[in-house]
């Protein structure tokens, strides 16, 4: 029945272990070479309401959320209204002892309804429904059940044999369920994907904060970021990091700074409202010139705004926060390779120009998981950029780069001293105006030496209609390009946002016509590419209502802008 690719998704409250079986079965596709990706969205509230995960599997690589659901688990009635307009005639709904609303039958959808009672009574109760799902699905997909047996294994391994045992029990009546449902699900498998990695966007920042030498992350908790902080809290003995849950975001990015100013690498991990906070401190970064490493994860806003949905509404925000003129650098990675490599490199930047650099991600990015090459970080060291001060040393020693030799106290013979005032060459305060405007020309030539991540051109390279996106909207424009099929459109991503990369010009210019796709309500990006580049912005492609965009959905709004 399904043999390109196929859509399923779990419909459950919060508490009904959701959770394990997304891991399970992406890890088992991944182990039994499958292409797959997994996006989540779920409700503000730790028990109840509805909560739904889409397991995309298919022949080829896939990295987006889809609308169209080929196969829905209920494992709750809660959500039934809101899951309809996902629905088809073709949906297979399956009830996992749940009741399926009337009116899925009445569209025309094959309702399968099965009933664990029995099977849940004799296991010990309806904690054990999330197993019985994923032996279902594990073997509709033709998953290895070796495999499948000793995931359990070692997830409950802790939790004593009898635990173990049952959940086993629980996994083997999901497969014999499956027997009987009279459904053919046959993608091709991809020889290559078992050699590969599965792994959340969460989990590929806090790789790349390692393999950045990261050994200091401050924060407050603030959701969608403090995965990040808990990842690498799990992973702080291994690899030698000082991890602190700090009182609020204003005491997060000042200990970030100090961590700095000791000779650590350092980072903060945020969403926007954490950040509003930060702001003093990213200004304070820019003056004393700290390398500083921010990860800000979007959520929609204002205020509290819908804190457990995705949106791209705060790239304004890292912008122009801080007051004062001074340099930084923003990316927003769009896959989990670019989101290890980039936030690699931003320790790297940070610490060579001695300047604030911001990671921008979101929720969608953040809580999917997919399947990815494996990195091999043998031959990347970290570097260090600071010297043994001599007795003489200036902290802002005036160069022809911009960037001053930078001590860290203790280490040599010099007194390094950072002022938060406007200073002199060697850190102590001055009102001389002269001196004011060095200091400031100083500052702002530092990214004369920086090197530019570079767009990346995807599609026709003669286009008359340019796409252009940045961040989590990676996957689906990539998506909706391949479906849409016509020789006259690229799509140009931008991992590199701020500054413009100076190639965007030359890349904006040929095209007819720019369309700008971004997760927001104005087209942030859009109107920053417009005032770099002095090229308008022929249309613009926005959401906003917490939801990442759709392949579908870009498909059908590209097609009718390309007709107006």
């Amino acid at each position: 029945m399904f043999n390109d690719q196929v859509s399923i998704v779990l419909s459950g409250e919060a508490g009904q272990g959701l959770d394990t079986i997304e891991s399970l079965i992406i890890i088992l596709l991944k182990k039994s070479g499958f292409n797959a990706f997994l996006s989540r969205e779920f409700m503000s509230r730790i028990r109840g309401g509805n909560n739904t995960s889409e397991i995309r599997v298919a022949s080829e690589k896939v990295h987006a959320f889809v609308d169209k659901i080929d196969i829905l688990v209920m494992l709750s009635p809660q959500g039934a209204d809101r899951l309809e307009k996902r629905l088809t005639p073709a949906t297979i709904v399956i009830g996992a002892n749940v009741s399926v609303p009337a009116k899925y039958g009445e569209m025309g959808c094959r309702v399968i309804p099965i009933d664990l009672e029995e099977k849940l009574a004799a296991l010990g109760g309806s904690i054990y429904t999330n197993i019985i799902v994923t032996g279902i699905l594990a073997s509709l997909l033709a998953c290895d059940n070796a495999s499948a047996q000793e995931l359990i294994r070692s997830r409950f391994m802790a939790k004593g044999d009898e635990i173990v045992s049952k959940n086993l029990m629980a996994l083997q009546q999901g497969v014999d369920i499956s027997r009987e449902l009279d459904l053919s699900i046959a993608i091709q498998r991809d020889a290559e994907a078992a050699a590969k990695t599965a792994l959340s966007g969460t989990e590929a920042i806090g790789i790349g904060a390692i393999a950045g030498g990261c050994n200091f992350i401050a924060s407050y908790p603030m959701s969608p970021g403090t995965g990040v902080l808990a990842y690498l809290a799990k992973q702080s003995r291994e690899h030698g990091i000082i991890v602190e849950q700090a009182e609020d975001e204003i005491a997060a990015i000042n200990m970030m700074l100090g961590a700095w100013y000791a000779g650590a690498r350092a980072m903060v991990t945020t969403s926007g409202g954490g950040f509003a906070l930060m702001t003093e401190g990213m200004s304070l970064a820019g003056c004393v010139e700290s390398p500083a490493v921010i990860h800000l994860a979007q959520r929609p806003g204002p205020a509290t705004g819908l804190p457990t949905r995705t949106e791209q509404g705060d790239l304004n925000l890292v912008l122009y926060a801080g007051q004062g003129d001074f340099p930084r650098v923003v990316y927003a990675p769009g896959k989990f390779d670019d989101a290890i490599t980039l936030t690699q490199k931003a320790f790297d930047v940070a610490d060579q120009f001695q300047i604030p650099v911001i990671l921008l991600t979101d929720q969608y990015l953040l809580d999917s998981i997919g399947i990815t090459e494996q990195i091999d970080f043998s031959k990347s060291a970290t570097v260090n950029n600071f010297i043994e001060t001599s007795a003489d040393y200036q902290r802002y020693a005036l160069t022809p780069s911009g960037v001053s030799p930078r001590g860290i106290p203790g280490y040599g013979k010099g007194l390094v001293c950072a002022d938060s005032d406007e200073h002199s060459e060697n850190g102590r305060i001055t009102e001389d105006f002269a001196m004011r405007v060095a200091m400031v020309d100083k500052r702002m030539h530092k990214l004369d030496g920086y090197k530019d991540v570079e767009p990346e051109l995807i599609g026709s390279k003669n286009y008359s209609t340019l796409l252009i996106g940045w961040g989590s909207t990676y996957g689906a424009i990539c998506e909706a390009l391949k479906l849409i099929n016509r020789d006259d459109i690229a799509f140009a991503f931008f991992p590199q946002v701020f500054p413009v990369p100076s190639s965007a010009g030359k890349i904006l210019e040929k095209a007819k016509k720019r369309i700008v796709i971004e997760n927001n309500a104005t087209g942030q990006f859009g109107k920053l590419l417009e005032m770099e580049t002095l090229l308008q912005v022929h249309q613009k492609i926005l959401k906003y209502n917490g939801m990442p965009f759709a392949v579908e959905e870009l498909v059908e709004k590209i097609l009718g802008g390309l007709s107006a």
